[in-house]
């Protein structure tokens, strides 16, 4: 249970009043052991941890930062406490470290460097909208973001769309929070009127939202208001 590793960390997807509801037992016990966290902004790790029993107390705990602005060459001081024995934890923001996030890199150079990695469950905003949408989650492809600038946007919506009725996969990307509604009405505007199209927003939290329908009905239906809200988009040609 002490033995030195990277253990992979679940966060929550909203900040919820008690952590039990969604995270399992066996990461309040884990979190006790740590030597210290990394996170992506220290605020973020101090919350996390204000909300389990730690070694130390919480304002001698070590944070270290990596995230999309970390040079590589800083990865392998971070593993630095890990190789001398230490136990340290990894987190994201929000759900699962290394998914639609720069944990990959920490992990990937842990175990080529001989570092015990552990990973626990938790919420995954992906998945839990691929679950809610009703599409199919045999054959799926999740690809972050998709381009920025109106015509970019554009051909990666017709690229998806094609790829869903070529390979029968659901296609999964997300948008930043405040273009959401852009992209909503981009998707509407360019998808095939048979295209199904799911958005969830505010996953796991009281104001949770799930519309999962073809394009013609969403024509038709007063549009969600996604602005300034976690949302993931799903494109579906089944």
């Amino acid at each position: 249970m002490n033995k030195p590793a990277l253990l992979l960390l679940p966060n929550l997807l909203g900040d919820h009043r008690y952590h039990e509801i969604f995270l399992p037992n066996s990461v309040d016990k884990v979190v006790s052991t740590l030597d210290g966290l990394i996170c992506e902004s220290e605020k973020a790790g101090r919350r996390y941890l204000s909300r389990f029993k730690t070694k130390k107390p919480l304002s001698e705990m070590t944070i270290a930062i990596y995230n999309e602005h970390t040079p590589e060459e800083d990865i392998d001081f971070l593993l630095e406490p890990i190789r001398k024995g230490e136990r340290w934890g990894l987190i994201s923001d929000a759900g699962l470290p290394c998914v639609a996030d720069p944990g990959s890199k920490l992990v990937r150079r842990a175990r080529q460097s001989g570092i015990a990695v552990q990973v626990f469950n938790g919420p995954s905003s992906i998945l839990l909208a691929l679950i809610h949408s009703g599409f199919s989650g045999q054959r799926f492809t999740f690809h972050g973001y998709l381009k920025a600038d109106e015509a970019g946007r554009l051909k990666d919506i017709k690229r998806l769309e094609t790829l869903s009725r070529t390979d029968q996969a659901t296609q999964i990307f997300m948008e930043a929070p405040y273009r959401n509604m852009h992209m909503l009405q981009s998707l509407l505007n360019t998808l095939a009127e048979d295209t199904w199209l799911c958005t969830a927003w505010e996953l796991t939290m009281p104001e949770q939202g799930v519309v999962s329908e073809p394009v013609h009905r969403w024509k038709k239906m007063p549009l969600p208001n996604l602005e300034k809200k976690a949302a993931i988009f799903l494109v579906s040609c089944r």
